[in-house]
């Protein structure tokens, strides 16, 4: 660790204890990102037991460990600032990161974890003691670099083959998830055998342990508060931005973190789906619908969605009877969940949509959910490919339902998406929003 970086004066709040509720220190200048104040009194008002964290990130750590040695590989090296995350529970720039992949993580097959880090940052894993060491030289795209990456992607390849000789011996085989391709022939240069890292890492990320699960029980609260609120500003007379800008808000002030996509749209905009949140004005009489796509509290994605309707009239009855027919899709199929149940079944059996809405179906029935969307992703039976997906369920997995019902030639959709955990012996509903009285029929 780079202790020149450390603060040294650490601000501890001399009226609470040393320790916030989730094992965090209570510092009013913490380094990493965490829950507000406002979040622990929601949490606390609605009587939701908080994770701790110290144990959440030695279990991810010996999740990696155990699937390094279940693949003998001397290594993983990872740049998806997701699979960082994981791995260190830090964060620097997450969004920035994602397009200029300067942090690196290095977990070797020992469980000694380096992280490459900006240089002038090396304090954001601090909190962690489990990261072993902070260095810096893993930029290597164009716009850091220009036209020398290849030598400082050699730099880097030295500083990998440093660690590993130390921590992995005679062990040459490393997993990689996303690299810069200079990156790649650099480690090859160097001796490596490069394997598909981004395997490991979702396959280890699948499972939660019982404090993940605490944690996204938090999650899933706060952003359920936030969704209320947008809801709530949802009017005739708004534009789709003012309106999706309050989870936006709400988000924040709780300590979540980003929204990944632009998934709120009303009207004839929901047909097709996908067409990002932008300036239409909210009419009477139509539709709304969102996907949160929510990076929230602890860095946990909580993906549901919702549709709802602006009235003042009564929605239509085809409207009426797509909502039905959604919800009965995501119903039925949660009744699928269970340990041990093979990924084919979720593919194949269940509720199946009607005709009249095959063409605007969704792309998937079920997706995995922890950090972000994960894997796996549970096609409809015409996507199925052969040999993609051939595991099954475990305790500790948790699954987003999705629905998508709309006429191909209609002037809406409905989405409606619930996220899910699977337990020792079925699964449980981790979502409780209502969805749309008026939609429903009521």
């Amino acid at each position: 660790m780079n202790k020149a970086y450390r603060r040294a004066e650490r601000k501890i709040d001399p009226t609470r204890d040393v320790l916030l509720p989730d094992g965090t220190l209570n510092d009013m200048d913490r380094i990493e990102i965490g829950p507000t104040q406002l979040a622990y009194a929601e949490w606390a008002a609605a009587g939701l037991t908080l994770p701790d964290l110290p144990t959440v990130r030695r279990y991810r750590l010996q999740r990696l460990v155990d699937a390094l040695a279940a693949r003998d590989w001397g290594g993983v090296l990872m740049f998806d600032p997701l699979n960082i995350r994981y791995a260190t529970d830090s964060t620097n720039m997450q969004l920035w990161n994602t397009h200029n992949p300067f942090r690196a993580c290095l977990v070797c097959a020992d469980g000694h974890m380096v992280l490459w880090d900006y240089k002038n940052s090396p304090f954001l894993a601090d909190h962690n003691p489990l990261v072993a060491e902070v260095r810096s030289g893993a930029s290597m795209f164009y716009f850091s670099t220009g036209d020398r990456g290849a030598e400082a992607a050699r730099d880097f390849a030295g500083q990998v083959a440093e660690v590993m000789a130390a921590h992995a011996g005679a062990n040459r085989r490393l997993g990689v998830d996303k690299i810069m391709l200079t990156g790649a022939r650099a480690l090859e240069a160097a001796g490596f055998t490069l394997e598909e890292g981004e395997e490991l890492t979702e396959r280890a990320r699948a499972v939660k342990c019982a404090d993940e699960i605490l944690a996204m029980r938090c999650a899933v609260h706060a952003c359920e508060t936030a969704l209320k609120a947008m809801e709530d500003a949802i009017a005739p007379g708004k534009s789709e931005d003012e309106i999706w800008a309050v989870l936006h808000a709400e988000n924040i002030k709780r300590g979540g973190e980003w929204i990944e996509t632009r998934l709120f749209a009303s009207g004839p905009r929901t047909n097709p789906w996908f067409q990002e949140c932008g300036p239409r004005v909210v009419q009477e009489n139509e539709i709304c619908a969102l996907d949160t796509d929510l990076v929230g509290c602890y860095g946990l994605c909580v993906d549901i969605s919702r549709t709802w309707w602006t009235g003042p009239d009564a929605p239509r009855p085809d409207m009426v009877a797509a909502m039905r027919h959604a919800h009965e899709h995501i119903t039925t199929n949660m009744e699928l969940l269970a340990p041990g149940v093979p990924f084919r079944d979720l593919v194949f059996k269940g509720h199946q949509l009607d005709a009249i809405y095959d063409k605007r179906k969704y792309s998937c029935r079920f997706h995995g959910v922890g950090l972000c969307d994960e894997w796996p992703l549970i096609a409809y039976s015409d996507g199925y490919v052969e040999g993609a997906f051939e595991h099954v369920l475990e305790p500790g997995m948790m699954l987003c339902v999705e629905a998508l019902v709309g006429a191909e030639d209609g002037d809406f959709c409905i989405k409606l998406e619930d996220q899910v955990l699977i337990t020792e012996d079925g699964y449980e509903n981790l979502t409780s929003y209502p969805f749309d009285a008026a939609l429903m029929g009521g």
